[in-house]
């Protein structure tokens, strides 16, 4: 049985087959990984640090229609799946304990999805993650010494050179990343500088559920519906409501098409068979 829920949009009939009251619901997921109640209690087990489990782990269901998916919705709607993902972390950077926030998309079995209907989920953890603390720094020492935003300067660069563009529209750019982890990796970022997705507006929200949706039948019609995962790339929530001059949320998004096996985990390189280049061409001349 499906938790209650924690929001709720309400449906447009127009758009439904079900005459369900609702268009997209957030609920607890019902297996969580972190749980709201409790206390952190940090300690120290000899050279070992440990903490409780807490935090949040939700479910956002995108649709009440079991066969929709992200690339089928109209725009609309998934424009309403963003709101969705800016009111759940505008509401959770309310609890002091909290510190980052990941929103993510698991689609299809081979991409880690235990449940067919079209969800993404969000955990809110007690900590900035290992790997996103190390893109945070990385970002920070190129602005001290540029005094430039590093992801500012790659959409210029991605932009002039159009060779890993796949799209783009007034607020936001598509591109295949110049060292992808996996063929067919697809960036979205913002052409304006903003380093946390809640900040957005709403013309803003409009336009990248256009480019978002764009991409995804791109990718759908170039390699035949693949699974996939998609994770928001946004600043920690603790920073307040102005913009980190280093840092600029994106979404990444990558197609399940290789494994990672042993020499990806001991090394942290991963093979890629297809150059980017290539993999942009594919998606940028797909008829959509």
């Amino acid at each position: 049985m499906t938790p209650p829920e924690i929001i709720y949009y309400r449906n447009n009939e127009a758009e439904s087959d079900n005459n369900s009251y609702w268009s997209i619901r957030v609920v607890p997921n019902k297996y969580p990984a972190l749980k709201v109640e409790g206390n952190l209690d940090r300690s120290g087990e000899g050279v070992y640090d440990k903490m409780n489990g807490i935090g949040a782990h939700e479910v956002i269901i995108e649709s009440p229609n079991h066969d929709d998916t992200l690339a089928t919705l109209p725009v609309k709607h998934f424009e309403e799946v963003l709101w969705a993902y800016r009111d759940r972390i505008i509401d959770l950077k309310q609890d002091i304990r909290l510190r980052y926030l990941v929103i993510f998309k698991n689609h299809g079995e081979a991409a880690g999805a235990s449940l067919e209907h079209t969800h993404s989920q969000l955990i809110a953890l007690p900590i900035v993650p290992k790997r996103v603390a190390e893109e945070l720094d990385g970002s920070l020492e190129y602005y001290n010494y540029k005094e430039r935003c590093i992801f500012c300067d790659i959409i210029r660069q991605e932009i002039a050179q159009g060779s890993r563009l796949v799209t783009e529209n007034q607020d936001y750019i598509a591109i295949a990343p110049y060292a992808p982890k996996s063929p067919f990796e697809v960036w979205i970022l913002p052409k304006f500088h903003e380093s946390n997705f809640e900040n957005s507006q709403k013309h803003h929200y409009e336009n990248l559920a256009a480019i978002f949706s764009n991409v995804l039948k791109r990718i759908n019609k170039v390699l035949g519906a693949p699974p996939y995962n998609f994770i928001l790339h946004s600043a920690p929530i603790k920073n307040g409501t102005s913009a980190l001059p280093h840092y600029h949320w994106h979404f990444e998004i990558m197609p399940k098409l290789t494994k990672t096996a042993g020499f990806e985990w001991g090394s942290g390189f991963y093979i890629n068979p297809t150059p980017p280049e290539e993999s942009a061409k594919f998606l940028r001349e797909a008829k959509v």
